[in-house]
């Protein structure tokens, strides 16, 4: 066993082994393709090795059967693929590759390439290719790796798309409908509103500009031809005013999206001016000026939500628009006024000093914008300002009905000089500088003219019921009296209840409370120079006849001023109400419709004293007077002069008694005018000894006391009432 033979076969022996454990591992690995993943291979009976592209959870090479080979995002950050900045990655199952972004495509080569050094990308031009997908009714831009609709120049986006978009549908811009405003009746306003209409038809986008001058011509003839414009109310005319400016507005604010980008200015024969600025959207301030006036705001404020297109920024200034803001009414911060002048403020009267200017912009909603706005306005007069006058900044506020006012809250003035004032305003409308004069209420002045008021009511009252009862006194003399006292109290009550136009506006109330107040008035004038001529018949002609009867007392007492108001209101309607009192008009010489006949009459009656003083000199001095008649007729004219003076004062200083200016005189008319019913009282009434007699009597009366002497005294009163029938009826037992 232990022979030659015996190592070469031990050797042979052990070959033999290593060569089948050979093939029990070449077995072996055969045997892992059966638990590793797809995308990887064996490495060993223990481990896979995911493919290219792929990658396990624990790595490329992994042990554990549960794990799978996923692909990798060569694509996704953070990537070590540089495709370039034209061009996207596009990611594919064990791989990736490079193309073109939209909009652009290679310079050369293939269109797939794997990194940037082996192409390039460039923009395409689609709209020069075709390739481009822009509506008939725009225009296609190419942008850097895309292109936009742009609508054509004269066309607006469709409602519900944009501009700039590549979808936009756009339509061609058209004129917007003005009709004329709703109650008005003028054949000059309808004659300018078919003009608009032929305008409308006649209307291309390309001839915007042509069309804005022609309308401005319009509306400068309108109001500079005004014909029965001028015979329409006030508040008609402020009622077509607010119509044309907002309609102005609306319509040059649509055709300046008609006319190329970059600035516009035309400026009318009759110097109405329009400035435009149109230039695409962006921040920044910007000016647009003219002669009446200049604008500086933020650029941003001037674009309408949600509008892509062009913005556009509009002054159009009008001298003529004056004629119809004449005698608008201002509504002021009475709050702050009334801080300033530590009194109430009811009111004020403006003056217009600069054209006005309506500012627009391409973004309707102005009521309350991002930034405020600021102005500068050239005044066309350069006033002199007195006490309790100021230049304000105000702009034209629509009350929502259609008429409108002067307002001033949202603006403030910032300084003025050099012939101009500069303003700031949080929103925008139509403006003006106006010079406003403050009707500053005195409450000592009010005080004293209410309670003198009443007080004269209720003696005037006192004076009527007597000389309806107290029998005593009656004659043609107290019927003169009873109603020149009824005349005065109603004018008086009037006079307090609604002398004052508290809205500012003259309208049928206050014209009525006008003329019931001159009727009354110059009624009690009118029973005034009754009285005179009563003491004309007992006087000059020599106590004979028993003057004129009641029928023709009433009817010259109350049918003269009657007749002279109905001229009066006939002639001139107008001239009734002022804007802050109901009282006569000062413009045209309509005041003289009081003051004339008023001064008429104080002249007659003063004639008739002096001749009546003059022929009872003459009868004192002869042989043998009827010295009893003589006195009562003295006593009567001193009575009659004393209340000619009395009325005659009052009325002097009750004719300046509305000038704002007259302080002084505004107190003595509030006296003296307070002072005329006590003073008749005490004349007619608290001086006379047969009124005394009748108000004792029923004082006692009252006090429930009888008189012994009450039979007496009534039996005397009667003898007296007969006696002064008989003697004359006009005595008044003073």
């Amino acid at each position: 066993m232990g022979g030659p033979h015996g190592g070469p076969f031990l050797l042979f022996h052990v070959l033999c082994f290593l060569l089948t454990l050979s093939e029990v591992g070449s077995q072996n690995s055969k045997a892992c393709a059966l638990w590793c993943p797809p995308n990887s291979s064996c490495v060993n009976g223990t481990a896979c090795r995911c493919a290219p592209g792929f990658i396990s959870f624990s790595g490329e090479i992994f042990t554990n059967p549960l794990e799978s080979c996923d692909d990798i995002n060569e694509c996704g950050p953070p990537s070590p693929v540089d495709c370039g900045s034209s061009a996207d990655c596009q990611n594919t199952e064990g791989g990736y590759y490079c193309t073109c972004s939209p909009g652009y495509e290679p310079v050369s080569g293939p269109a797939v390439f794997q990194n940037e050094s082996e192409n390039t990308c460039r923009d395409k031009d689609e709209c020069s290719s075709g390739e481009h997908r822009c509506h008939n009714s725009t225009i296609c831009v190419n942008t850097v790796g895309s292109y936009t609709c742009h609508c054509h120049q004269g066309w607006v986006p469709k409602p519900g798309f944009q501009d700039k978009q590549m979808i936009t549908i756009c339509e061609e811009i058209s004129f917007p409908a003005w009709m004329a405003p709703p109650g008005i009746k003028s054949q000059r306003l309808s004659a300018f509103f078919e003009r608009v209409q032929e305008m409308s038809r006649d209307f291309k986008p390309a001839t915007a500009k042509k069309s804005m001058q022609d309308l401005i011509g319009s509306v400068d003839d309108l109001l500079k031809n005004s014909g029965d414009l001028e015979s329409l109310g006030q508040s008609s005319k402020h009622v077509t005013a607010t119509h044309l400016l907002s309609g102005l507005e609306e319509i040059l604010r649509t055709l300046a999206r008609a006319i190329p980008k970059g600035s516009f200015t035309y400026r009318s024969d009759d110097d109405t001016e329009l400035s435009l600025v149109v230039q695409e959207q962006g921040k920044g301030n910007v000016t647009v000026g003219q002669s009446h006036a200049r604008i500086l705001l933020d650029w941003a404020v001037a674009a309408a939500a949600g509008e892509s297109g062009p913005s556009v920024v509009g002054i159009l200034s009008s001298l003529n628009m004056k004629k119809l803001l004449a005698n608008a009414s201002l509504k002021l911060d009475l709050e702050k006024l009334k801080e300033t002048y530590e009194s109430p403020v009811r009111g004020a009267k403006v003056t217009l000093l600069s054209a006005v200017s309506s500012v627009f912009l391409s973004n309707p909603n102005t009521e309350k914008l991002d930034s405020n706005v600021s102005f500068a306005f050239t005044l066309h007069e350069q006033p002199e300002l007195k006490p309790r006058q100021e230049l304000i900044c105000a702009f034209w506020k629509n009350d929502g009905n259609g008429n409108g006012s002067w307002a001033t809250s949202g603006c403030w003035r910032m300084g003025s000089g050099n012939g101009s004032v500069t303003c700031q305003c949080s929103h925008l409308s139509s403006f003006a500088i106006l010079m406003a004069h403050y009707d500053v209420e005195d409450p000592k002045l009010a005080l004293i003219t209410k309670v003198g008021l009443a007080l004269s009511l209720a003696c005037l009252l006192l004076c009527i019921l007597t000389f309806l009862l107290v029998r005593p006194i009656q004659g043609s003399r107290t019927t003169v009296h009873l109603h020149l006292c009824i005349c005065l109290f109603v004018g008086s009550a009037i006079f307090l209840a609604g002398i004052e136009n508290e809205g500012g506006e003259v309208g049928t109330r206050c014209r009525l409370v006008a003329v019931l107040l001159h009727y009354c008035f110059l009624a009690a004038f009118c029973w005034m120079s009754l009285e005179g001529v009563e003491l004309y018949f007992l006087v000059v002609r020599v106590f004979q006849g028993q003057g004129l009867r009641k029928l023709w007392l009433c009817l010259i007492g109350y049918g003269v001023p009657l007749i002279i108001v109905g001229i009066s209101a006939g002639a001139y309607s107008k001239g009734y109400g002022r804007e802050k009192f109901c009282w006569l008009n000062f413009e045209g010489g309509f005041l003289w419709s009081f003051v004339g006949p008023v001064t008429f009459i104080v002249l007659g009656n003063a004639i008739i004293f002096v001749i009546t003083v003059w022929k009872l000199t003459q009868k004192f001095s002869e042989i043998n007077p009827d010295i009893k008649k003589l006195k009562k007729v003295r006593v009567l004219t001193i009575t009659a002069i004393a209340q000619l003076f009395v009325l005659g004062c009052t009325w002097v200083f009750g004719l300046l008694l509305f000038d704002p200016e007259s302080w002084v005189l505004s107190y003595i008319f509030s006296i003296l005018n307070c002072l005329q019913g006590f003073f008749l009282f005490v004349l007619y009434c608290l001086l006379n000894k047969k009124v005394r007699e009748e108000y004792r009597k029923w004082a006692c009366m009252v006090a429930g006391n009888r008189y012994s002497e009450f039979a007496t005294t009534t039996s005397a009163s009667g003898s007296s009432h007969n006696q002064t029938q008989a003697l004359r009826p006009s005595e008044s037992g003073m």
